[in-house]
This record gives structure tokens, C-alpha cells and sequence, in this order.
């Protein structure tokens, strides 16, 4: 069993709902579809299975397209996913839209509407676009989920595709500046293309990146309840920061985690290396190096908004699946879809809190 699919069942029998094999004694059958920037995964309520595909939505929306040309590739996924996982046939299916899909309703809502219900109608699977805030309480119950006493940190820090989130289970703060969103940000800004090599730096082009940088999350501090400790659970920081810092320090990482001390010092160490110069630094192929720089001035600046000196790591295979699949708000919005798309054309993203029950019938 995955360690997904062990928190997902650990989720289930800690709320009473599952029972021997997998379901539910009560509650109807339903699938979940995770949406993010970089593809689509399947799980369900009544067995343990998933599946997922790649699938790159941003890339047609950074390059001031809509998603019709990935509509076919979408439908296929959420029509062929659950066959792939062996997932129950006769369920109830909600498909959770993130970072991708909240920049495509910013660019052009009606387009959007348009294709979920294009999607909804070739598919059977109603998907919403779900507010960055939804997203970060998944994302901690998820994490709480699968790693119980052992996350002792007040937030953890998710840094996905196209958003990152700090989330916490009183307080959370997302953005839309994932990996591959920052680091695209981040050469525009210092070479004026949407694809660069960003080292080496110069000092001043070093200053100027930590600046933007923190300017661009200035806002993370307030909208967060302190003090505030975070865990990074995704391969950002566990495979390619952490690690980097490490070897620059000459020191293993301590059991306080990740400190911002050396990881201060290994950027500066970092930034007037060129690729393969970094790469015989660190004794790694340059194709592993293409984000290793952005990523580490990302994570600086989160720490210096957030006030925080030791970062723990945590690697998890984390989704959205176990909060979407919990979420009876999302699967209340697929028996009043055409309604909520309605809502969404109006109202934006706050379309998902509103009350399905004051729908026409």
C-alpha cells in the first residue's frame, strides 16, 4: 500500500467512515480528481487505488492561450484514470482545479466556463476551481494525516508547479509562485525571457533577485497566526535545497532542519557559479540544476518573512485527494453544477463557498 493510499485509509477509519475493505458503511461512492499545473491523479473513497497522468497546463496559459488545446487530453484523463486504478464504476466525481485553473479563470473567466462545461459533459465529472485557502487546508490536513505526531510544526511549506502554499489548520497563505512560476518570474525580471539561466549573478543582480523576491511575499507574514514553524514536505526543498545547502556547508543538515543561516551562505556560494561549475560543485548533472538556484532564494525569502531560523524537512507524496474527497461542499456543487458555473461566471472563485442549497431547483 502507498503511503498515500495509508494515510487515505488512516484519514477514514480515524472518521469512522470505513470500514473492513475499504468502505464506506454510509456515505455514498465517491471519486476525486487532484488538478494541479502538471497533470491529474484519481483516488477514491471506497478503494485504495490511483492513477495519473502528465498533463502541462501552464504552458498554453503562459503563452496567452486558454486550455481547449489540453481539453482532450483532460477529458481522456478523467474518463481513463479510474479504469487505470480499478476504482468503483458507479460514483459520485469532483474534480479539484488549482493553481492552473485559478489562472485561467484570471484570464479569462467566460472561456473557462465554457470548458468546464465541455469537460463536465463529456466527461461525467464536475470540476471546480477550488480558492487557494481550500488548498492550503487540504494540504495541512494532509500532511497531519500522513505523518501524525511527528509533524511538530505550526505550518508546512508546499512548493508545487504553479503555487506554493503555507498552510497551517488555523491559519494559511498561498500564492501563485510555484517552482516553475517563480523561476519563469524570476528571468524576466533579471534577463527579460520567460526561460533563462539565471546564474551566475552579479552582486547587484543578486540583491535585486532576494528583493523581488521578498517583495512578492511581504504579504505572507501578516496572514499567518504566530509564531510560526514550518515543515517542507515537497522535492524542492527535500531533494534539491537541503541537500545543495548540505554540500556547500560541508556539514550534514542538523536535526533543527534546514538553517537560513547556511542556507544564506550557500546562495551567495551559488549565484557567481555558472551551470557546470555548480554541477562539479555539488557532483550532479546540470539538468538537475535548472531550478536549484530560484528555489533556494524562494525559500529564503519565505523564512525571512516568516521569521523563521530552522526549517524541518519531510518529504511526503502529498495531494489534494484525502481533503477533495472529504469535502462535502465540492460534491454538494456536483449535483448543482450548471448552477455553480453560473455562480463562477458572476462571483469568481468565491462561487465554491456559496450556499448550493439556495440554487434554483
Amino acid at each position: 500500500m502507498t503511503a498515500l493510499a495509508a494515510g487515505l485509509r488512516a484519514w477514514l477509519l480515524g472518521a469512522g467512515l470505513l470500514c473492513a475493505g475499504w468502505v464506506y458503511a454510509d456515505t455514498p461512492c465517491r471519486i476525486a480528481y487532484d488538478m494541479g499545473s502538471s497533470g491529474i491523479r484519481a483516488g477514491a473513497n471506497q478503494a485504495p487505488g490511483t492513477a495519473q497522468t502528465e498533463i502541462d497546463f501552464l504552458a498554453p496559459l503562459w503563452a496567452g492561450r486558454d486550455l481547449d488545446e489540453v481539453l482532450p487530453a483532460t477529458i481522456s484523463a478523467l474518463q481513463g484514470l479510474p479504469v487505470q486504478a480499478q476504482l468503483p464504476a458507479d460514483c459520485q466525481r469532483v474534480g479539484g482545479g488549482f493553481s492552473a485553473w485559478r489562472l485561467a479563470w484570471q484570464q479569462n473567466p467566460q472561456a473557462l466556463a465554457r470548458q468546464l462545461a465541455e469537460i463536465a459533459e463529456r466527461s461525467g465529472v464536475s470540476v471546480l476551481v477550488i480558492p487557494q485557502s481550500i488548498e492550503g487546508r487540504y494540504g495541512y490536513r494532509g500532511a497531519k494525516l500522513l505523518l501524525g505526531s511527528d509533524l511538530q510544526t505550526s505550518h508546512i511549506l508546499d512548493i508545487g508547479g504553479g503555487s506554493l502554499q503555507v498552510a497551517g489548520e488555523n491559519s494559511s497563505f498561498g500564492l501563485a509562485l510555484g517552482q516553475k512560476a517563480w523561476r519563469r518570474e524570476l528571468c524576466l525580471f533579471l534577463r527579460g525571457a520567460e526561460a533563462c539561466a539565471i546564474g551566475p549573478l552579479t552582486a547587484r543582480e543578486l540583491v535585486r533577485a532576494r528583493a523581488l523576491a521578498f517583495v512578492r511575499l511581504q504579504a505572507l507574514a501578516g496572514r499567518l497566526a504566530g509564531p510560526v514553524s514550518l515543515t517542507a514536505i515537497s522535492r524542492p526543498v527535500t531533494r534539491g535545497v537541503a541537500p545543495a545547502v548540505a554540500k556547500f556547508s560541508g556539514q550534514p543538515q542538523g536535526a533543527e532542519g534546514l538553517s537560513r543561516a547556511r542556507l544564506s551562505a550557500a546562495i551567495e556560494q551559488l549565484a557567481v557559479l555558472n551551470e557546470a561549475e555548480a554541477a562539479a560543485r555539488l557532483q550532479t548533472q546540470p539538468k538537475y540544476l535548472a531550478y536549484l538556484l530560484s528555489d533556494m532564494l524562494l525559500v529564503e525569502a519565505i523564512l525571512r518573512s516568516t521569521g523563521v531560523n530552522h526549517l524541518k524537512t519531510s518529504e511526503l507524496d502529498l495531494t489534494n485527494l484525502p481533503g477533495l474527497l472529504a469535502d462535502d461542499q465540492a460534491y454538494r456543487w456536483s449535483a448543482h453544477y450548471a448552477c455553480y458555473l453560473e455562480r463562477l461566471r458572476h462571483m469568481g472563485l468565491p462561487a465554491y463557498a456559496s450556499d448550493p442549497a439556495t440554487c434554483a431547483p
